[in-house]
């Protein structure tokens, strides 16, 4: 039987709830002195190196926080600049001798390219490079954007081991083509590709089996309908008791922001840009490609916060059990930083959110987070924020442990 003080004890942790959450978490320097950061993702062949992806078209290698070469210069193929540049980066699962980033090109374009590594694992074989051909092997290497904005850009690989590639509307203001709810166009969408083919393949990706679109008339590497902007999305990582869910910051036209949240392996949806902005209704004039549109678990308006990035759900140790599952996620303009409890229906897998907590002024406030462009984790599931302009990487951290009390003492007599 425990101890009456171990009961009241643990009532007192059920009870404090949220409030037990903040001014828990500060921030330190992971890495500096970067242009324009856009992501931090951890080298899958050693712990200790990071490669943080730069605007301008550089990927800088970081080996226990010191910055050391380049991975990757395309500073002269990629028009750098507002929302364009160098924008993703990712390495396949049981192939990381391969890295896959998204850059808009000269033209203003969208390109998803493939490298290999060198005999040096921090440089990558610049002559290795292909880019993925959209619409089968005379089909363009790269995806057409009308506007400069909503490039989307980010790419990440899910537990399935396919590559999603998230790709904004193409720009201007409230989708003026209707590109995100057409079944023909690629953009405003969620793509899913199998690209563990070999070099020699002239598409450089397969459709997986099981995409929801491969039978009907729409373009099969889509994998979800209705985004505007989706500015990071991450997977809830199954090895570390994660659920699979993709999570996903979309960034809204002029009035809500959004997180949206699909269940493992439930492609198809249809997440409603431009027939409405989160949960609210917007431009009707032509109706979806389909229905139901599902709407965000969370959204937030313009008087919080004008551009979301999205972050991930939280599964490391460092920062205790209180923030296991926890979704932390950002705003870009006005660099603010919160995390969100998601529950879980255990019979459909899908989430309900609640018990908000802005963590801002304890990790620093603006002065030391700025515009945030990106977060990442790491192998032990820890969470880094990067500053666009600030041009730094932050580790989220815990509280500062208590010095132990010394024990054991004893009183000499005065000789």
């Amino acid at each position: 039987m425990k101890p009456r003080w171990a009961i009241v004890f643990a009532w007192l942790l059920a009870c404090v709830g949220v409030s037990s959450l903040e001014a828990q978490l500060r921030t330190r320097v992971q890495a500096a002195e970067f242009i324009n950061p856009t992501a931090f993702v951890p080298d899958p062949t050693d712990r200790d190196t990071q490669f943080v992806v730069q605007q301008d078209g550089r990927i800088l290698s970081v080996k226990a926080g010191v910055t050391r070469s380049a991975l990757l210069d395309l500073r002269a193929e990629v028009v750098s600049g507002g929302e364009q540049g160098l924008l993703g980066l990712a390495f396949p699962p049981g192939a990381p001798e391969r890295l896959f980033v998204n850059f808009t090109n000269r033209a203003g374009n969208t390109v998803v390219a493939r490298f290999r590594r060198s005999n040096d694992p921090a440089v990558a074989d610049a002559g290795s490079r292909f880019d993925l051909r959209w619409g089968g092997a005379g089909g363009a290497a790269y995806i057409q954007q009308p506007f400069a904005n909503h490039n989307g850009g980010h790419l990440a690989f899910g537990p399935d081991g396919y590559l999603y590639i998230g790709l904004g509307d193409g720009g201007s203001a409230n989708d003026p083509g209707n590109r995100a709810q057409t079944s023909t166009e690629l953009l405003g969408k969620m793509l899913r590709v199998d690209v563990a083919v070999p070099d020699s393949d002239p598409i450089g990706y397969r459709i997986p089996s099981g995409n929801p679109f491969e039978s009907a008339r729409a373009r099969p590497e889509i994998w979800a309908f209705g985004l505007r902007n989706p500015w990071r999305y991450s997977f809830d990582d199954p090895s570390r008791g994660g659920t699979g869910a993709l999570v996903i910051g979309d960034v809204g036209q002029d009035r809500w922001e959004e997180v949206d949240y699909e269940p493992a392996n439930r492609g198809g949806r249809n997440y409603g840009w431009r027939n409405r902005e989160g949960a609210h209704g917007n431009v009707s004039a032509v109706p979806p490609a389909y229905v139901p549109l599902v709407d965000p678990i969370h959204e937030y308006d313009h008087s919080v916060g004008q551009s979301i990035t999205g972050g991930y759900v939280y599964r490391g140790t460092a920062l205790g059990p209180a923030f296991q599952g926890r979704y932390f996620f950002a705003d870009f303009i006005q660099g603010r930083v919160w995390s969100l409890g998601l529950v879980i229906d255990p019979s459909t897998g899908e989430a309900r959110a609640g018990n908000l907590i802005e963590h801002t002024a304890e990790l620093g406030g603006f002065s030391t987070l700025g515009n945030i462009s990106s977060f990442a984790a790491d192998a032990a599931g820890e969470l880094y924020i990067v500053s666009h302009s600030r041009g730094v990487v932050l580790k989220i951290v815990g509280a500062p442990v208590a010095p132990t009390t010394p024990g054991g003492f004893r009183i000499l007599a005065a000789q």
